[in-house]
């Protein structure tokens, strides 16, 4: 067997980092979050609500990093990294980012914003896997908080999957805000995406508030791959770093 013809697996992890604070934005919690992350060792992380920017807080704030968080975050651990700018202010902009071990080849943020609301995007990555003929695609998204928006982005995803190549292996992550968990159904029609906790366990995870899990927020979506041991990153080491417990799985092509 070649080993463009054997497994290869990845492991992924998705974590809404609330601007590097603290729930309810006690404090700056930013190198803590890093070390954190480093130490559950994935290979690519989706980011929500990262700074590219913020000209108070950089002031103001002890420790506030000299390079825009996801590339803090990133530091010599994750070689490549994307950030997709949505929300943008006096004080400077967040969004989206994706941190990488594998070569992203080319990345591109669409607006799924719907009128007169927050800015909503989706960040989309093509990474290139090392020594072997295949792209992995990336989508780390954060939707609105209304559902009838909610469910216009997640149709807005959808017509998106269909114009990428059928077979290519794909992972579709992030903060889905799905209160009433209409998500699975949607992307499973519409775009043919399974959420991984949903096929282990029956059900999404409870992700949010992270002190104590009730709502399944955060979702890992994956298509042409298989997957093994979805864990929500509950326990008390994680509990004070964001108000939403991270995701990850290990992801098998």
């Amino acid at each position: 067997m070649t080993p463009a013809e054997q497994e290869f697996s990845f492991k992924v992890l998705t974590i809404n980092t609330h601007k590097g604070f603290a729930a309810f934005n006690r404090r700056f919690i930013l190198p803590e979050l890093r070390q954190a992350v480093r130490t559950a060792s994935p290979d690519i992380v989706f980011l929500q609500e990262v700074l590219g920017m913020h000209e108070k807080h950089s002031q103001h704030v002890e420790n506030w990093p000299v390079v825009p968080q996801y590339e803090y975050l990133a530091d010599t651990i994750w070689t490549d990294f994307a950030y997709g700018r949505n929300a943008v202010y006096p004080e400077g902009d967040h969004g989206n980012a994706l941190l990488s071990k594998f070569p992203i080849v080319c990345h591109d943020n669409l607006d799924v914003s719907i009128d007169g609301t927050e800015k909503r995007g989706i960040l989309h990555c093509v990474l290139q896997v090392p020594g072997r003929n295949v792209q992995l695609h990336m989508i780390c998204v954060h939707l609105g908080l209304k559902e009838k928006h909610r469910r216009e982005q997640l149709l807005r995803i959808s017509q998106f999957v269909a114009t990428l190549p059928a077979d290519a292996p794909l992972v579709v992550a992030g903060d889905f805000n799905d209160w009433h968990q209409r998500a699975n159904q949607i992307l499973s029609r519409e775009a043919g995406l399974v959420e991984v906790f949903t096929q282990a366990h029956g059900r999404p995870a409870r992700s949010f508030p992270a002190c104590f899990p009730v709502l399944c927020l955060d979702r890992i979506y994956v298509k042409n791959a298989r997957i093994s041991q979805p864990t929500l990153l509950d326990h008390q080491s994680w509990a004070h770093l964001s108000d939403h417990s991270p995701l990850a799985v290990e992801i098998h092509l």
